[in-house]
């Protein structure tokens, strides 16, 4: 998928939207905007801004313990980077945490493989406060809501097949997550799994399989080893972990914010409730951003369940979106070119076949084995530059020791001339 796709498909999100709205009634929409308490805006806004500051931190955090030290001021840009690029990637929003992985790397001088582990355990502490909040809303909506209600904002689908797609999600969230995890800290399975991934690439990539297969164990390696040093430190458990209940509880506030900007109070629960499957719909690969469809879900969701008017939930909707959507994108997509044109190129504004995933990952590796190549011959000059000056104190020492015993023979003929 080019350039010229991603902007298609965007168009088509905002043609799906558009329609939306207008068989809501734009005059109705306009209206509940007009309503809207500016305050509310803005205090939501400073909501979203402390929640990237949130973020910043926990990946702060999470790069400390893997020995990758660049501070929150720096990490801050490359968090919106990544959050803009999930935002215009229809990739399960995911397309991001490569690019501020690659940045990071370049940034810090670490391998990529390293910078890459701390996303995914950045990323995978995202699923503790997902999982526990998704059990809550299964048990909220089974018993505080007439499930009916529940069909009528997902086009009369059964409530039953509604819930089961629900439990299906989380499953396969929670079991993509204990992958990624059990891969990581099991090395006889993470070496089945290495040689499962280069007997892929190898379908596309004859030239000189033995040193492809070295780079790629040297890459999982490194990655498995940066991972399980992270899995066994308890900062992840004692400050990262309460983090991520901490953004969790600010993206729902702010979207309470956003309906109390409207004169609406709606309980934080059924927020918690409408988040959870707003977020499960983001996560399928449909248009950038779930654009269309995760609006679509927001404004029937709160309509059906909280019964607000159609209208005025599109309006906070609206809100919301320029918000959480909006303006994070537009943030991250005016930092991208400050870290030059080889983010550029490592952006994929596509879904790429597989034999162009093979050479990206070849490319990948040359770069990881570049960068370790870099890092052992200044390890080598250093160790040399080290030896030459113990060498040259050494010999020092030992002029010094000469001309002492000189200096002491010399005095002894004295006294014995004397």
């Amino acid at each position: 998928m080019k350039y010229k796709t991603a902007i298609f498909l965007i168009f088509i999100g905002i043609i799906i939207i558009a329609v939306m709205l207008n068989f809501i009634g734009i005059d109705k929409i306009i209206h509940a905007l007009n309503t809207a308490n500016l305050y509310y805006i803005l205090l939501a806004i400073f909501v979203q801004i402390f929640t990237y500051y949130l973020l910043a931190l926990r990946w702060n955090i999470i790069n400390k313990i893997a020995n990758i030290n660049v501070s929150i001021k720096n990490i801050l840009p490359m968090i919106l980077v990544g959050l803009s690029i999930n935002n215009i990637t229809p990739s399960a929003r995911g397309g991001g945490e490569p690019v501020r992985a690659y940045i990071l790397s370049k940034r810090a001088g670490k391998p990529y493989e390293d910078t890459f582990a701390t996303v995914i355990i950045d990323r995978t502490l995202d699923m503790f406060p997902f999982l526990i909040l998704t059990i809550i809303t299964i048990v909220f909506i089974i018993i505080s809501f007439d499930l009916s209600k529940l069909s009528s904002a997902t086009f009369n689908l059964p409530p039953t097949l509604i819930l089961a797609i629900i439990i299906i999600s989380v499953i396969a969230v929670t079991a993509t997550s204990v992958f990624l995890i059990y891969i990581s800290i099991n090395e006889k399975f993470g070496k089945k799994a290495t040689r499962w991934i280069v007997k892929l690439i190898k379908r596309f990539y004859k030239k000189d399989p033995e040193s492809l297969e070295k780079k790629v164990i040297q890459a999982i390696s490194g990655f498995q080893k940066t991972m399980r040093r992270m899995l066994t430190d308890k900062k992840i458990l004692y400050h990262a972990l309460p983090i991520s209940f901490l953004i969790w509880f600010t993206e729902i506030l702010r979207v309470y914010i956003v309906f109390l900007a409207f004169n609406v109070e709606v309980p934080l629960i059924l927020i918690g409730a409408v988040f959870i499957l707003a977020s499960l719909i983001g996560m399928i690969p449909l248009l950038p951003g779930g654009a269309g469809a995760i609006d679509g879900v927001m404004i029937g969701f709160y309509s059906a369940l909280a019964g607000i008017p159609l209208a005025l939930s599109a309006a906070a909707t609206l809100v919301e979106r320029s918000i959480s959507l909006g303006m994070t994108t537009i943030l991250g997509l005016l930092i991208i070119p400050y870290y030059g044109s080889s983010v550029l190129d490592k952006i994929k504004l596509t879904s790429m076949n597989e034999e162009e995933t093979a050479k990206e990952l070849i490319d990948e590796l040359d770069y990881i084995e570049e960068q370790e190549e870099q890092e052992e011959q200044g390890e080598q000059e250093e160790q040399g530059e080290q030896e030459e000056q113990e060498e040259q104190d050494e010999k020092e020492e030992q002029e010094e020791q000469e001309g002492q015993e000189g200096q002491e023979e010399q005095e002894e003929h004295v006294d014995k001339g004397e």
